[in-house]
């Protein structure tokens, strides 16, 4: 079962929730930081990393003294990768997105393959699962090509040995988050009761209701603003596993970089009984 631990905005506690939930997760699992452009779970759950590889995206190189300016390539080119002026052809390969159609259109063969570096795939060991996480290229500003590489890393590393899968989402609606989402069998989202946290989770539900996912929720800092967002989810038959309480101890010792789950025994307690919610959660979106 694939599981995507996601959240509408950032600071919600996505990623506080992914660590202790591995930390707690009874069975085998692959631990996943998706958020490729600030990844950071590897704070929390300190993997042992032996393995890296670098990604890169196959983008055009011009052969100029090949190319007739016919235009094809541009025309097909919905990222605006390719601009003609006059007789000249430019390529921008930052905003290219490595469809290949430009190549399949050129008669004249003047498009050569070339390579974009994406950033990195990082992989070892954490908690006593396997853990993997992307890292973006400084600079680069398209992260789904390189999420898509640690998708399909995971599925090669489940051909491996079966697990399920925890996949520490990146935050809000935008195409990164959607892309992770597409993958997964059901999503676990991290609300928080404030204003702003409110506006953006119910974003954040509309936006992975049209993917067609089974949705449940854990609510983080529960307090002042809980039985509004309990009346949202119950209006739309979203199921709460949750509600993590605003307590001092949490906030101490998430600033020191450990997991909430070993704060105390009521805090493993609640993770405990989180994992095995959803996981009866995720067993009964998939009989249904």
């Amino acid at each position: 079962m694939r599981i995507a631990i996601a959240s509408g905005k950032g600071g919600t506690g996505k990623t506080t929730v992914a660590a202790s939930l591995a930390s707690v997760w009874d069975g085998p699992a692959i631990v996943a930081d998706m958020d490729v452009e600030a990844p950071n779970l590897h704070l929390f759950v300190h993997p042992a990393l032996s393995e890296e590889q670098t990604v890169f995206l196959e983008v055009p190189r011009l052969e100029e003294s090949l190319c007739i300016a016919c235009g094809r390539c541009r025309d097909i080119c919905r990222f605006k990768a390719i601009a003609l002026f006059g007789k000249r052809l430019a390529l921008f390969p930052d905003m290219c997105h490595g469809c290949g159609g430009c190549f399949a259109v050129c008669a004249q063969k003047a498009l050569a393959p070339a390579q974009r570096e994406l950033g990195m795939l990082q992989s070892g060991m954490a908690l006593g699962q396997r853990f993997i996480m992307g890292r973006s290229r400084i600079g680069e500003a398209m992260t789904p090509p390189l999420l898509r590489a640690v998708l399909n890393r995971i599925e090669g590393m489940l051909e491996d040995a079966p697990a399920d899968v925890l996949l520490d989402s990146p935050p809000g609606v935008s195409c990164p988050a959607m892309t992770v989402a597409r993958e997964a069998d059901v999503v676990l989202l991290v609300a928080e009761p404030t204003p702003f946290g409110f506006h953006d989770f119910r974003l954040a539900h509309q936006a992975v209701r049209e993917l067609g996912k089974p949705v449940a929720v854990a609510v983080n800092r529960a307090g002042p603003g809980t039985a509004e967002l309990a009346e949202y989810c119950g209006r739309h038959g979203l199921p709460i596993l949750m509600e993590l309480p605003f307590e001092p101890c949490a906030a101490r010792t998430y600033a020191r970089g450990e997991l909430i789950a070993e704060a105390s025994p009521a805090w493993r307690e609640r993770f405990v009984t989180l994992a095995s919610r959803l996981r009866d959660f995720s067993r009964k979106a998939k009989d249904a």
